[in-house]
């Protein structure tokens, strides 16, 4: 099921193979391959932006909350966001109002059925190399698939990125694990691990999502043990609002607090997170989602 954009990933494979020949070594160091930057500076969001539905009453229906979700992207300029529970619908509603994006995903239950752990990324700045799903079973290449407790399928949307501006590439990674089963969140970190062992261990990787666990959870704590991911909001230099959670539940300004931080940015490899915080942007008792994003700058570095 794996994509891989062609035209591009060829165009600059005989690119990297002319310079090559035509510079008479093949030990070029990074920064000097075709005018790469050793290091990349990238703005990352994660946002659970609460599925499209008839129960939700005003002011939080999906027809009043797109404006506020939009201003709130606006005002943030994300490079790649990392969505959960969107549904195609909204995918195109976003897409209209924020058209300097693209996205990558699939439907849970297979096209266009069912929540999306969508990608959204910058289109001008960055093109997709190669993108692919699986999902959170025992079968991960079968659509819809559920083993471990979960009744509802849960999946994963990768895609590796090319930077336009820095000529350099790196993963992003997003998901929403389930929201009931102990022991389906516990075997999705575990998958999630084994699955990212096939990509390119010289390039960064940023994972998003919506993780229905908090800090002090065993997926926490296998996803960010020796060797697997650093939490950002733990690495990062400056941290804003270290008071909040990130479900806020349509009513709850303080996001649960510190212990009920379940969207998280987790990063594998050379990235450094300059500030990460979580915005809890509301206005006249409208949130633009049940959840509060997450948002981080980071620094990868070549």
């Amino acid at each position: 099921m794996r994509k891989v954009l062609k035209p591009v990933f060829l165009l600059a494979l005989v690119l990297l193979l002319a310079s090559n020949i035509f510079s008479g070594t093949s030990n070029v160091s990074a920064s000097g391959k075709s005018g790469q930057s050793s290091e990349v500076d990238v703005k990352v969001m994660t946002y659970n932006l609460r599925y499209l539905n008839t129960i939700d009453q005003s002011p939080h229906t999906w027809a009043e909350r797109i404006p506020a979700i939009k201003k709130l992207i606006r005002m943030e300029q994300p490079d790649i966001i990392g969505t959960q529970e969107v549904l195609y619908q909204q995918l195109k509603d976003i897409n209209a109002k924020l058209p300097e994006y693209e996205w990558i995903g699939l439907g849970r239950e297979g096209g266009s059925k069912g929540e999306y752990s969508a990608i959204f990324y910058e289109e001008e700045r960055y093109t997709p190399l190669e993108y692919d799903h699986f999902w959170l079973s025992d079968t991960p290449n079968v659509i819809g698939s559920t083993s471990w407790g979960n009744t509802i399928p849960r999946m994963v949307t990768w895609a590796k990125f090319f930077d336009k501006k820095s000529k350099q590439q790196f993963y992003v990674v997003n998901t929403h694990f389930d929201h009931k089963s102990a022991n389906a969140r516990e075997k999705s970190a575990e998958l999630v691990l084994q699955k990212i062992k096939a990509f390119d261990p010289k390039l960064p990787v940023v994972f998003t999502g919506d993780f229905n666990a908090n800090p002090d959870s065993v997926p926490y704590q296998k996803l960010t043990s020796e060797g697997a991911f650093d939490d950002l909001w733990v690495t990062a230099e400056e941290r804003i609002n270290e008071h909040l959670g990130t479900f806020n539940g349509f009513h709850d300004p303080t996001g649960g607090g510190p212990k009920n931080r379940i969207d998280w940015i987790l990063a594998k490899g050379n990235v450094k997170a300059n500030s990460i915080e979580i915005l809890d942007y509301y206005k006249n008792g409208q949130f633009p989602s049940d959840h509060f994003p997450v948002i981080t700058d980071v620094t990868l570095s070549y």
